[in-house]
């Protein structure tokens, strides 16, 4: 497996203020084979990106020593595809397309694409959309990026959050398969899962529709965001889920996405992180 490192981890990740360049570097010295980068209003990597200034960002990566091994991106929670608003949609599909072409710039091979939420589990005043509409709402936005992803040779990840929405295996199995495409899949995350369902479970059902992995830990008895805690301390079985991705033979990027970041000495969470991962990953 590559061990990779979000750019949300740093500090400075969210707001896109840490240079990237310097994030790269910070992961290599810590022992990262990777980094995700995020596409944000602002920063290095932002709507504004296009293939020249990608160039700077490729040979910053190189300079470290590390790969781009996906892109991601926040703005889907504040512009959903599945909406009730169509123009909120539309807005949306035009982020996913920026972020198809950002990671095909980059060479990335891959996108975290939240597929849409029924409400936003941190914003009490996000709207509710009915469960048969998002599902048809967001069948239908990725199956309009779909031609872009296969033409770009970027897999769609559609990642598991706590949006109520495709939140057990088989949903997203099946919501997967409609597509009938390898350039389609699952964006996984161990720790989310961990609140309604069992990480291992979710590896064997999804098996080779893997494309991409994230990392966290989370404590089931806290039962809010607060319950995301540090590589190995909360209540994820490493052991099953390593032994769960070798039998689906998957051997891509791991990547760790720890937020928030450490209110004092932030680095310290990154050096952390990597002890952690070396421990799961066995090395």
């Amino acid at each position: 497996m590559i061990k990779g490192i979000s750019y949300w981890s740093f500090a400075g990740g969210l707001d896109g203020s840490k240079p990237v360049a310097q994030a790269f570097a910070e992961a290599k010295m810590a022992g990262y084979e990777s980094v995700e980068v995020c596409l944000s209003d602002g920063g290095d990597v932002n709507l504004q990106t296009n293939d020249q200034s990608a160039k700077a960002i490729i040979k910053a990566a190189n300079d470290a020593g590390v790969k781009i091994s996906s892109v991601a991106t926040g703005l889907f929670w504040g512009k959903s595809l599945t909406a009730n608003d169509p123009t909120v949609r539309a807005e949306a599909l035009e982020i996913g397309k920026k972020l198809i072409d950002v990671a095909a710039w980059l060479e990335a091979g891959a996108v975290l694409i939240v597929p849409g939420a029924v409400d936003v589990f941190f914003d009490p005043t996000s709207e509710v959309v009915e469960f048969d509409a998002a599902w048809d709402r967001a069948s239908e936005a990725i199956g309009r990026l779909l031609p872009r992803a296969e033409l770009s040779k970027v897999a769609i990840g559609l990642e598991n959050v706590w949006n109520k929405f495709l939140t057990g295996p088989v949903e997203m199995k099946s919501f997967i398969d409609q597509f009938n495409s390898e350039w389609v899949g699952s964006y996984f995350d161990v720790g989310n899962c961990l609140l309604y369902g069992y990480p291992e479970h979710w590896i064997k059902t999804l098996g080779k529709r893997i494309k991409r992995v994230h990392f966290k830990d989370f404590r089931r008895a806290v039962g809010t965001g607060a319950g995301f805690v540090d590589l190995l301390s909360g209540d994820v079985n490493w052991p099953g889920v390593m032994t769960a991705f070798k039998e689906i033979g998957y051997d891509g990027f791991v990547t760790a996405e720890m937020i928030p970041t450490y209110a004092h000495y932030p680095e310290v969470l990154i050096c952390n992180t990597s002890r952690a991962m070396d421990a799961i990953l066995g090395r």
